[in-house]
């Protein structure tokens, strides 16, 4: 039946005809994939039940040394001496709070729009995407970055870097894996822990992706069907490495009312080897850890609570906490590369 201005007046007025004044089934929202997080790849999170306190750290020059001597007729050897001192760790405790208008919230809900209408679900949304972001921004401060770890190295042009130098991999005369190679083989005679992880910035990526002696090493393992792919796993596989993650979560560096600049959170030019833990060990060592505390005290780490506005404002609002302490725990197991294209 053809609807008339009558017949929508009748039933808007028996309350059966309901004006949508958005769409139910589609919204824009630049929500970034939980795939695009880097902060927990690469190092273990611990979870603690204080704010600060310490740990202890046995010194390895005393646990990697061989102390064992000839026993003297009649006699003894002198003990072994294993030294030991402990670090402390901080969780500072971050916060973030949305409000919501209860007011408006009427109309929206009578609307009977998307589910993108119910501002506690939106909210707790946008908490947990920009906790994300967040924690990838300390994880840049803290590891990602020159001036962190003491074996820092910068990309050159010139095939014939000095110390502290390496060949840039965009530059052709480089071999990206005979270089990991070597760098892998220095922290292993340094430390007893050949390097597990490597975090590559975005332009790293792009340049090893074409890079001759990449491609040399993979281009016999395609076929006109199926052609060879430098990827993440083949990465991976070509630097021995068990986890190579590329750093692609972004974020709007301009304050609230300025043009928007939108920036990559990890530096896009620059590398991290290391050794780390899969999860915390009071056996094994790692370049970083990531302490956290359930400020609360119910076992979660970002609680996610609603309360009330102030009489009189028709408000309520949405908080979240977390509270962490990136730290780094073992400079020795971790090597810094800027400038690497």
């Amino acid at each position: 039946m053809k609807r008339t201005a009558a017949s929508i007046k009748a039933d808007i007025a028996k309350g059966a005809f309901r004006p949508h004044t958005a769409l139910s089934n589609v919204a824009l929202a630049y929500y970034q994939s939980d795939a695009k997080a880097f902060a927990k790849t690469i190092f273990p999170t611990c979870p603690v039940n204080l704010s600060s306190d310490n740990y202890y750290v046995f010194d390895k020059e005393d646990l990697l040394r061989d102390n064992w001597r000839r026993k003297p007729a009649y006699g003894k050897v002198d003990p072994a001496v294993l030294s030991e001192h402990t670090e402390s760790y901080a969780c500072q405790v971050d916060q973030m709070i949305m409000g919501v208008d209860r007011i408006r919230q009427t109309d929206l809900t009578r609307r009977q729009g998307p589910a993108s209408r119910d501002p506690r679900i939106q909210r707790t949304r946008t908490m947990a995407g920009q906790a994300s972001i967040h924690q990838d921004v300390l994880f840049a401060k803290h590891f990602f970055k020159s001036g962190v770890w003491g074996h820092e190295e910068k990309g050159v042009d010139s095939t014939t870097p000095t110390t502290g130098q390496f060949i840039k991999f965009s530059n052709g005369n480089s071999d990206p894996v005979a270089f990991i190679d070597d760098r892998k083989t220095v922290m292993e005679e340094n430390t007893g822990r050949m390097p597990n992880r490597i975090a590559i910035g975005v332009n790293v990526f792009n340049a090893l992706k074409k890079h001759p002696a990449i491609l040399e090493r993979v281009k016999y393992g395609g076929s006109t069907a199926n052609p060879a792919t430098v990827t993440e796993n083949v990465l991976a596989q070509l630097f021995g490495i068990e986890r190579l993650t590329v750093q692609r979560s972004i974020m709007n560096t301009a304050e609230l009312g300025q043009a928007a600049n939108m920036k990559y959170i990890g530096d896009p030019n620059g590398f991290l080897l290391a050794y780390a833990t899969d999860t915390p060990s009071i056996e094994e060592p790692s370049a970083g850890y990531i302490f956290t505390w359930d400020m609360l005290g119910d076992g979660n780490i970002m609680p996610i609570l609603n309360y009330d506005g102030e009489p009189g404002t028709h408000s309520e609002f949405v908080e979240g906490l977390m509270a962490t302490d990136m730290k780094k725990t073992a400079d020795d197991l971790a090597m810094y590369f800027c400038e690497a294209v």
